[in-house]
C-alpha cells in the first residue's frame, strides 16, 4: 500500500484513539461523560474497522484491545477469577439476525441454537463470590480483569443474600447488576436538593456513585437493588452440573439469589425479536431502567464451542433500544477545556425530561459539527439520548427559528481560552481547537489529577477537591510545584490539618521512586497510555535516554508507530516541558529502571504467555509488566502459538484448553523462578 495512504490511515487511527481515550477518562474516571453509549460505540467501531484494514497500526494500548474502562480510585483493586467480558451491541433487527447467523456458522452442521433473552438492567456490574454458600466478596467490574473490592457496600444491599438458601458447594462467582429504582432515585435526589448538594443525573449514575461511597450506612439508606444473571467461568460450584442457561437461572432463584423474572427461553431468532419489540414498548412499565435486551445462546456446551474474542463472548449480544428523543431550547453554547488543551463546545439547554433523566446539557463535539447542523443559540432543537448521561443534539427545528431582525447569528468559536485568555490554536489537519498554554488552570487541574492517579504516580490523598484548592490559591502552577509544597502551605486549605498535610507530603515523597513507566504515563503525553509507557520504559530505561531519543529510534520500538513517536518527540521538544523535566529531576524524580544483566534483559523474547486464575504473590498487571520487561508477550486467549499458560488459583477453562492444545502450563512458583532467575526449559 502506498506510504501516503498508510500515513493517512495512521492519522485517522491516532485521532480516533485520542477522542476515545478522552471520553473514557470522562466516563470511567471523572464520571462526567459527554457522549452517548451509541456514539461511543460508533467511535470504537470506526477504529476497529481501520485497524482490521491496517493490522500494522494495531497497538496494545489501543481502546479496541481492552475489555473496558479502568477501575476508579478509592478501593483496593483485586483480580477477577475469570474476565468479565463486555457484550457486543446490536442496534437493529438486522444486527440480531446477523448474530444468529454467526452463531449457526460457529456450531456443528445441523446443530440448532435456542436462546435465552433477559432484560438489560441499566446499572453497575458486580461479581459476588460465595464460598460454601456464604458471601465472601463483592467486586465491581472495573476493567474486566480487575475491579474494586466493595464487599462492605455489597453487604449493605438487602437484595443480595449474605448466605444462600440451598448452600451450593465450593466457590462460586455470581455476576449481576446493581441498580437504583426510579422511586428511590427521586427520593435520593429530593434529599440532595434539600441539602443543596449536586443532583444525580439518572438512576445509573446514582447507583455507581453510591457504590463508590466509603460509608456502608449511606449505601444501606439509598435502597439499591440487584439482579444476578450468570455464574463465572470455572466458578460454578455445584452449578457446573447444569447444561443450559435457563436451568442456571432457575437454580440461582432456588438458592434465593435475586433473578429478574421477565427472562424468556426462545426457540428461534424470530421469537427473540418479538421479545425485543415487546420490551422496547413496555420498558416504562418497570420500576427500574433498562436500556436493551441481552440475548444468549442457551446451551452451555454450545457456548464453549463458540468461544470468545478478546473482548466479547461469541454466544451473546446486547440488543440496544432505539434512542429516545425530546425537543427543547438551546439557551447558549459554551466550551470546556480538557487535560490535553482540547477546547470542546457543549450546549446549555432548557431542562427537559428524557429517558428518565432531567437533561440540561448536550455534547456538540466541535465547531464544524455546529456549523454542519446550523445550530444557533435560541433554537428549538431535537435532543436524543441512547442511555447515557449526556445526550446529543440531532438537529435544529429551523421552521421555529425567530425570523427577521431577531434571527440568531451563526455560532463562532471563541478565539481565546475562556480559562486563561490564551489564543486558541488549531492544526491544519485537525478539527479540535486547543489551548497551548501549559499553565492554563483548566488543563493544570486535569493534568494534576492524571499525574497523581493510581495508574500513574499513585499519590494517595491528592484528589479533585484538593487539586482545585491548590490551583485556585496559586500554590501549584505545574506538576513540579507539588514537590516543593510545604506543610504550612497545605495547612491553610480546607480539611487539611497538620497530620493530613504531613501524610500527603509523605505520599508525594514516596512517588519519587515509582517505576519509570508510571512517570512517563503521568506526564500526560498525547497518545501515550499505560501500554505505550511500559514499552518506552523497557526500551530506554531512563528518562534522559527517552528525552534524547530521535523519532527514528522511537519508531524502531516494537508496537510504537509514527503518531506516537512524533507525539513523544514533540512533548520533549517543547521549552516549557524541558523546564518541567529539569525541575522534576532536581526534585529527585530520577525515572530509571533497575539494572538487569544483558543476558536476562530479553530472555522471554519471542515467547507468548496467557494468565489465568488469581495469583497469590502479585497482581496480574505486575505479572504482565514482568513478562513484557523481559521481552515476552501477553495475550488473553490460548492458541497453538501460546508458549506457556501461567496457572493461578481457580484457573477455569483455559487450563483444559491448554491440555487439549498441548500448551505447557506453569504454576506461580515456576513462573516467579522464570521471571526472576533461570530461563524455563520446555
Amino acid at each position: 500500500m502506498p506510504s501516503t495512504a498508510l500515513k493517512s490511515a495512521a492519522k485517522r487511527v491516532g485521532d480516533l484513539r485520542d477522542r476515545i481515550r478522552d471520553h473514557e477518562e470522562r466516563y470511567y474516571v471523572l464520571h462526567d461523560p459527554e457522549i452517548t453509549d451509541g456514539e461511543f460505540d460508533q467511535l470504537l467501531k470506526q477504529l476497529g474497522a481501520l485497524e482490521r484494514e491496517h493490522p500494522s497500526l494495531v497497538t496494545p494500548e489501543s481502546p479496541t484491545q481492552r475489555v473496558g474502562g479502568r477501575p476508579v480510585e478509592g478501593f483496593e483493586t483485586v483480580s477477577h477469577a475469570s474476565p468479565l467480558l463486555s457484550l457486543d451491541n446490536a442496534y437493529g433487527e438486522d444486527d440480531v439476525r446477523k448474530f444468529d447467523e454467526r452463531v449457526r456458522n460457529g456450531l456443528r452442521r445441523g446443530e440448532v441454537p435456542t436462546y435465552v433473552t433477559e432484560l438489560k438492567i441499566d446499572g453497575l456490574s458486580i461479581a459476588l463470590t460465595y464460598e460454601e454458600g456464604v458471601l465472601r466478596r463483592g467486586v465491581t467490574r472495573g476493567d474486566g480483569r480487575r475491579g474494586e473490592d466493595v464487599t462492605s457496600n455489597v453487604r449493605a444491599i438487602r437484595a443480595i443474600p449474605l448466605s444462600l438458601a440451598m448452600k451450593p458447594g465450593g466457590i462460586m462467582e455470581v455476576r449481576g447488576e446493581i441498580y437504583l429504582s426510579r422511586a428511590a432515585f427521586e427520593r435520593v435526589n429530593g434529599e440532595r436538593k434539600e441539602r443543596e448538594e449536586p443532583l444525580f443525573q439518572n438512576p445509573r449514575n446514582a447507583a455507581a456513585g453510591t457504590m463508590r461511597n466509603l460509608d456502608p450506612a449511606l449505601v444501606s439508606s439509598r435502597g439499591l437493588g440487584a439482579y444476578v444473571y450468570d455464574v463465572g467461568e470455572g466458578q460454578k460450584g455445584s452449578a457446573s452440573a447444569v447444561e443450559h442457561h435457563y436451568e442456571l437461572l432457575d437454580a440461582m432463584k432456588r438458592w434465593a439469589l435475586p433473578v429478574e423474572p421477565h427472562w424468556q427461553r426462545c426457540p428461534d431468532i424470530e421469537s427473540v425479536l418479538a421479545f425485543c419489540r415487546e420490551w422496547a414498548n413496555r420498558r416504562g412499565d418497570l420500576s427500574f431502567d433498562i436500556d436493551g435486551v441481552v440475548i444468549k445462546v442457551d446451551g452451555l456446551s454450545q457456548r464453549l464451542r463458540l468461544g470468545t474474542t478478546a473482548k466479547f463472548p461469541r454466544w451473546a449480544v446486547a440488543f440496544k433500544f432505539p434512542a429516545e428523543q425530546a425537543t427543547t431550547r438551546l439557551i447558549r453554547i459554551e466550551v470546556n477545556v480538557g487535560r490535553t488543551g482540547a477546547v470542546t463546545p457543549y450546549a446549555v439547554l432548557e431542562p427537559v425530561r428524557l429517558g428518565g433523566s432531567r437533561i440540561s446539557r448536550a455534547t456538540l463535539h466541535n465547531d464544524q459539527e455546529i456549523t454542519r447542523k446550523d445550530l444557533r443559540e435560541g433554537d428549538i432543537v431535537v435532543v436524543e439520548k441512547g442511555g447515557d448521561v449526556i445526550p446529543k443534539i440531532v438537529k435544529a427545528i429551523v421552521g421555529r427559528r425567530t425570523k427577521g431582525r431577531g434571527v440568531p447569528r451563526p455560532y463562532e468559536m471563541p478565539t481565546h481560552c475562556p480559562q486563561c485568555d490564551s489564543k486558541l490554536n488549531r492544526q491544519a489537519d485537525e478539527v479540535v481547537w486547543r489551548c497551548v498554554n501549559a499553565s492554563c488552570p483548566a488543563m493544570l487541574r486535569r493534568r494534576l489529577l492524571h499525574f497523581s492517579s493510581r495508574r500513574a504516580m499513585n499519590i494517595e490523598g491528592l484528589g479533585e477537591s484538593l487539586i482545585e484548592q491548590l490551583v485556585e490559591k496559586d500554590l501549584v502552577r505545574d506538576i513540579a510545584d507539588l514537590y516543593e509544597t510545604t506543610v504550612e502551605a497545605l495547612e491553610g486549605l480546607d480539611r487539611m490539618g497538620q497530620r493530613s498535610a504531613a501524610k500527603l507530603l509523605r505520599e508525594i515523597e514516596e512517588s519519587k521512586s515509582v517505576e519509570l513507566w508510571r512517570l512517563i504515563h503521568g506526564l500526560g503525553i498525547r497518545h501515550v497510555g499505560e501500554g505505550v509507557a511500559q514499552r518506552l520504559s523497557e526500551a530506554f530505561r531512563s528518562i534522559d535516554d527517552l528525552m534524547a531519543a530521535s523519532i527514528e529510534e522511537l519508531e524502531g520500538i516494537s508496537e510504537i508507530g509514527p503518531i506516537v513517536a512524533r507525539a513523544v518527540r514533540a512533548f520533549f521538544d517543547a521549552r516549557g516541558n524541558l523546564r518541567l523535566m529539569r525541575r522534576l529531576k532536581r526534585a529527585g524524580l530520577l525515572g530509571t529502571e533497575p539494572a538487569e544483566g544483558s543476558g536476562a534483559l530479553r530472555k522471554l523474547s519471542g515467547q507468548t504467555f496467557v494468565l489465568t486464575g488469581s495469583l497469590a504473590t502479585m497482581t496480574r498487571e505486575e505479572a504482565k509488566v514482568a513478562i513484557r520487561r523481559l521481552g515476552g508477550k501477553v495475550t488473553s486467549s490460548i492458541s497453538r502459538k501460546t508458549s506457556y499458560l501461567v496457572l493461578g488459583a481457580n484457573p477455569g477453562r483455559k487450563a483444559e484448553k491448554a491440555r487439549e492444545l498441548g500448551v505447557p502450563a506453569v504454576d506461580e512458583d515456576a513462573f516467579r523462578e522464570l521471571i526472576n532467575e533461570q530461563p524455563l526449559q520446555s
